[in-house]
């Protein structure tokens, strides 16, 4: 009997890598799964799923989902599900029960203010199954919250709940660090290093032609 799967995880707990393994290992036992996501999820580029540590592979976004498609795979892999609505929880709810064809979700389950994401939500009510992707915080407890911060390194508790293309942004902690917006007594350091060596990056890829600032003002 087919069922409802609800993985979920903290930032950087390897959620995407793992929906990768999982649609990688039905192909290499001969069973085909289709790898969906939503579409607001535009981070990585289009219609593919992409992992931190590089891992990649093409979908289809959610909309773009039907039965028939549902029906000529052996499991449907959603990931980045906490972008989801109500209704398209039931849908998939519906392939379950209806078609009896697997589905295992992953995603976030709270936001960086400790809300309820409105798809994960409801996964937690509908799921059959749900599972925890563990990852660790920096002083080696659980991760289970994500911390959103800024190019200082401050912690922010308030802002839009989806801001895409900012990965970066974002940390798992644990909840007394979350608590507290501790985000590690070295964490501004390593910040400001990451900050450098982007920047000495992308001086690098503007290569000896690349016009100085002079000439780009025209002025002496």
């Amino acid at each position: 009997m087919a069922k409802l799967y609800f993985r979920y995880g903290a930032m950087g707990s390897s959620k995407s890598a793992n929906a990768l393994m999982v649609w990688y290992n039905y192909r290499e036992r001969g069973q085909e799964a289709l790898l969906v996501k939503p579409q607001v999820d535009q981070r990585d580029g289009d219609r593919v799923v992409t992992s931190r540590m590089g891992l990649s592979y093409p979908c289809i976004y959610f909309h773009e989902l039907t039965d028939g498609a549902a029906k000529k795979h052996a499991c449907i892999i959603v990931d980045e599900a906490q972008f989801l609505t109500r209704e398209e929880v039931r849908y998939l709810v519906h392939l379950v029960d209806d078609l009896d064809v697997p589905v295992i979700c992953y995603g976030l389950r709270a936001d960086f203010k400790g809300e309820l994401f409105p798809g994960s939500a409801e996964l937690l009510v509908m799921a059959d199954k749900i599972e925890e992707v563990k990852t660790i915080c920096w002083c080696g407890r659980k991760a289970t919250f994500n911390a959103r911060f800024d190019e200082e390194g401050n912690v922010l508790k308030e802002g839009a709940q989806v801001v895409l293309g900012s990965n970066d942004k974002y940390i798992g902690l644990c909840r007394r660090h979350w608590m507290e917006g501790n985000l590690g007594p070295d964490f501004r350091r390593r910040l400001k290093e990451r900050a450098a060596e982007d920047a000495a990056g992308a001086a690098s890829e503007g290569g000896p032609d690349a016009p100085d600032a002079g000439r780009m003002g025209g002025g002496a």
